[in-house]
């Protein structure tokens, strides 16, 4: 395979076409190597339109977004260099990779121990040295020392934005999620616009796999 041909042709047919033209990120995703953290099995998909899983394979959650939906988030976000990111579900690594490169400090946060570990070998072969990586549920309130951020980000999809996420939030930061349930969601972006005042709008359709342990929707229906 010849990558920097499927590397311009995951930017030119998949990304762009899906409305990602900040020149930022465009050149962002042609400079971060994907395939390095894709793991050896899948590394043909590194380029390809679709999720790839990841080990151990015993939650559906447990894969790498679409490159162009990971690129859109990134797009959605605007992360600025002074920033603070907190990620929600690390996987391979990239999506922190990407965060890195913009801003001054990544927080990702794992719930799979192996899959930490490799986002955490994944990312100090790429070189990237403020990214930090920690096993925890982000589903359950965090610790004091986590926060204020600028900027939190969930790799997958939750049912409804979550509280205690929110108040992570610094004045002004944005949180970016893909909200709702199949076979719809959409991707959401929160930003906080003074201590007890948030913004929310409803960006684009999309669909991903459900993070663990954020609470589910009632099934309930008069």
């Amino acid at each position: 395979m010849n990558l920097e041909q499927a590397r311009f042709n995951m930017i030119e047919q998949q990304i762009r076409p899906w409305e990602v033209l900040d020149t930022q990120v465009l050149s962002l995703l042609a400079m971060v190597r994907r395939e390095d953290f894709v793991p050896k099995i899948h590394r043909d998909l590194a380029f390809a339109d679709l999720e790839i899983p990841l080990p151990p394979h015993s939650h559906p959650s447990q894969c790498m977004l679409s490159p162009k939906v990971e690129a859109r988030l990134l797009q959605d976000l605007a992360v600025q260099k002074h920033e603070r990111v907190l990620e929600v579900g690390a996987g391979s690594g990239y999506m922190a990779a990407l965060l890195a490169h913009r801003a001054a400090q990544v927080i990702s946060l794992e719930i799979e121990p192996s899959l930490a570990a490799m986002a955490r070998e994944n990312l100090q072969q790429a070189g990237i040295d403020n990214a930090q990586v920690l096993v925890a549920d982000a589903a359950k309130p965090l610790a004091d020392s986590h926060g204020p951020f600028d900027v939190i980000v969930l790799s997958g999809s939750v049912a409804e934005l979550p509280e205690h996420l929110k108040g992570r939030l610094a004045v002004g930061g944005r949180l970016a999620a893909i909200v709702g349930t199949e076979p719809v969601m959409s991707a959401t972006l929160l930003t906080r616009v003074g201590e007890q005042a948030w913004r929310t709008e409803q960006r684009w359709e999309t669909v991903a796999p459900r993070l663990q342990h954020f609470p589910q929707p009632s099934s309930f229906r008069f």
